[in-house]
């Protein structure tokens, strides 16, 4: 495998902004690890961090390099600092830039990666499986799939929680995506943005959720999986025992990548 440190300017942002790029590389003198490419288009994982991470976090806490570098397969892991995604209230227009201009900077930098959707897929944990989803929602003509481990699905209950629970952040969450009255039926509301794709009959996109039962994001998760099931989706759910941990998701983004590619091989 290739690993690229990707420093580029955003006009979406008017700021520079970073990404890691795995891509893939035949290989055999590799120690350890044989890493395979394939001619054609490489299928795409965008692959999104948390609140308190940025572009480096899913390199330095699991194996994801060792875990694709047999599956000939790209992944883009940007930054979007603590921006949830989304075209914030205070006017940075984080869900532009991620799900339209990274997507079209991506291919013109590395045009081998596949522009159909059923090519890409985006994933992610806690505030990234979020981004994830919305992803696959709100941009369904680019991504095929999203899959989400511990994420923040019914951001509506959780903007709620947080104005009990941890007053101190409503600056930050208010700033992102107003009032809870703004948010609710909005399109930072996952749930309403599902309802709107059935609604306008498009089609849908491929699901995939994980999230550990102690987990604080727990009944938020299962809300949610609830209300896509009803609304028709295609979604894999699972839970299994744990918090919100790394140990989990290093664990689970193996699953993610069999779950999408159809494979029963193991990764580890």
């Amino acid at each position: 495998m290739a690993l690229m440190h990707v420093d580029f300017f955003s006009d979406v942002l008017g700021m520079s902004m970073n990404m890691d790029v795995i891509l893939p590389q035949q290989t055999q003198g590799q120690i350890g690890m044989e890493g395979m490419a394939q001619d054609g288009q490489y299928k795409t994982m965008y692959l999104l961090h948390g609140m308190s991470d940025d572009q480096t976090i899913w390199q330095r806490r699991t194996s994801i390099e060792r875990y694709v570098s047999q599956l000939g397969i790209a992944v883009v892991m940007p930054t979007t600092h603590l921006g949830f995604y989304t075209d914030t209230t205070y006017g940075m227009r984080y869900w532009t830039f991620i799900s339209e201009e990274l997507p079209r900077i991506c291919r013109e930098f590395f045009p081998r990666m596949s522009d159909k959707k059923e090519d890409t897929l985006a994933a992610g944990l806690s505030m990234g499986g979020y981004g994830a989803w919305k992803l696959g929602l709100g941009a369904s003509e680019t991504f095929g799939a999203a899959a989400s481990l511990s994420g923040a699905l019914d951001m509506v209950s959780d903007f709620k929680r947080n104005e009990k629970e941890a007053p101190e952040r409503m600056t930050l969450f208010k700033g992102i995506f107003g009032s809870a009255a703004q948010l609710e039926g909005s399109d930072n509301d996952l749930l309403a943005l599902a309802g709107k794709l059935v609604k306008e009959k498009k089609e849908l996109p491929r699901l995939f959720a994980w999230c550990g039962t102690e987990d604080f994001l727990y009944q938020g998760n299962l809300r949610a999986w609830a209300e896509m099931k009803k609304l028709g989706y295609e979604l894999e759910s699972h839970t299994s025992p744990g918090d919100h941990q790394w140990k989990y998701w290093d664990r689970e983004i193996q699953n993610v990548l069999r779950w999408w590619l159809g494979i029963e091989k193991d990764l580890g």
